[in-house]
């Protein structure tokens, strides 16, 4: 099965809200503090946010900060990025993934989800 995979994005308006879904395998999920990245048209991958494996200790990325929120379910394994106020500039895929792999990480990614923010 794959190891992650992203869900809940699509199209919406310039100040709307969606809400991203990372489901992971259990081994990496409880060992790991968790991310979200992502990549613009034209650009290159980068990090926007980051839980602690606790998940007491998040951080995020300037752009993002104050608008999204990072979180994460022990119970279903899973990852969510609350994304409010959003911004043509958000429009990206969104990749999960640990955040020791960084953005520019070798491993292999997930298809990602893709949000388009747009009126």
């Amino acid at each position: 099965q794959a190891q992650l995979v992203e869900s809940g994005g699509g199209l919406v308006q310039p100040g709307g809200s969606l809400r991203l879904s990372c489901a992971a395998s259990g081994s990496i999920f409880r060992i790991n503090a968790m991310a979200w990245y992502r990549q613009a048209p034209g650009k290159q991958r980068e990090l926007v946010a980051v839980i602690s494996i606790g998940g007491d200790r998040r951080s995020y990325a300037e752009s993002v900060k104050g608008r999204f929120t990072i979180s994460r379910d022990y119970a279903k394994n899973t990852v969510y990025l609350q994304m409010n106020s959003l911004k043509p500039e958000d429009t990206a895929v969104y990749y999960c993934n640990t955040a020791a792999a960084g953005p520019n990480g070798e491993g292999r990614w997930g298809q990602g989800t893709q949000v388009t923010v747009s009126s």
